[in-house]
């Protein structure tokens, strides 16, 4: 720790020879990630398709650098309506990765985990897939009681998910994450903001080891950057010991999201370029494109 004193008893070309690499550190700190990005976390709910036409949220993720998105939608129409767009899409460099949303509606959040005519939705939809192919995950579903993910429809669900090699997308505490994961402990589980609660680093690092397909999606987690919108040394740690694990996300439930979506997704492309560049591709596009089989985007 320097001290006043120290500073002011320096001879002169010590104080240049810190001044210079404190520069250096911050110009090399401030790089951000420039490589292509895999949104996991996209919401095209009824409202933003009436707000924002298909062509717009396209050109959107285009000037964003986002190369693929997992698209997820109450109801599923918005993401139909993504995945029948293929030339718009390829024209944008976009891959959409659809994935069945459980909600028809609003009231469908906080009982979808009892009712089984969503079973019956889940498995019409997995039969009729999209205009781009078949659907290649579940969610993001919520369960806000632990408990919940206990309830018949959820361990249908995630054995349906496991047989059919579906990826999951779910909103729960680490409680829940516990509790689906033993339903089907090879199911490839997405956790919506790697515990949106505030779940400790060390709690999200165990359940990693627990469980070795689980991933972490960073959308909306609180203490992953700190207030100049750079890593924190506690998640700079986490995602650099896991760089397989992550995924990040925009979590566009709401128009406004949609409406900054250039600025959530350059947030995001700062604070991975406080990663070595290896682990920033990974978690920044590498990770998703993996995880669902993706070429490499064409530049």
């Amino acid at each position: 720790m320097w001290r006043a004193s120290d500073v002011a008893a320096a001879p002169l070309w010590r104080l240049l020879a810190i001044a210079a690499w404190l520069l250096s550190a911050a110009a090399a700190r401030a790089e951000p990630y420039g490589g292509p990005l895999f949104d996991a976390h996209l919401h095209y709910n009824v409202e933003a398709a009436a707000s924002y036409p298909v062509e717009d949220v396209l050109a959107r993720m285009q000037r964003a650098g986002v190369r693929a998105i997992i698209a997820n939608s109450r109801p599923n129409d918005g993401t139909k309506s993504l995945a029948a767009e293929k030339t718009r899409a390829a024209a944008a460099g976009v891959t959409v990765v659809p994935f069945i949303r459980l909600y028809r509606n609003r009231a469908d959040y906080t009982g979808w985990f009892a009712d089984p005519t969503i079973k019956t939705m889940v498995d019409d939809e997995l039969a009729r897939g999209t205009a781009n192919g078949p659907y290649r995950g579940i969610g993001e579903f919520h369960l806000y009681d632990a408990a919940n993910a206990n309830a018949p429809v959820a361990r249908q669900l995630m054995a349906l998910a496991q047989a059919r090699q579906l990826a999951v997308l779910a909103h729960a505490d680490d409680r829940a994450i516990d509790l689906l994961m033993a339903h089907a402990p090879r199911a490839r589980l997405i956790w919506a903001h790697s515990g949106i609660g505030g779940t400790p680093p060390e709690r999200v690092r165990a359940l990693l080891v627990r469980h070795p397909t689980l991933m972490g999606e960073l959308s909306y987690r609180p203490g992953l950057t700190e207030g100049d919108g750079r890593l924190s040394p506690q998640w700079r740690a986490l995602l650099t010991e896991f760089p397989r694990r992550f995924l990040i996300g925009s979590d566009t439930w709401i128009n406004e999201r949609w409406s900054a979506y250039e600025d959530l997704m350059r947030g995001a492309r700062l604070w991975l370029g406080d990663l070595p560049p290896a682990v920033a591709d990974r978690i920044g596009w590498r990770n998703g494109a993996e995880l669902f089989g993706l070429a490499e985007p064409v530049e």
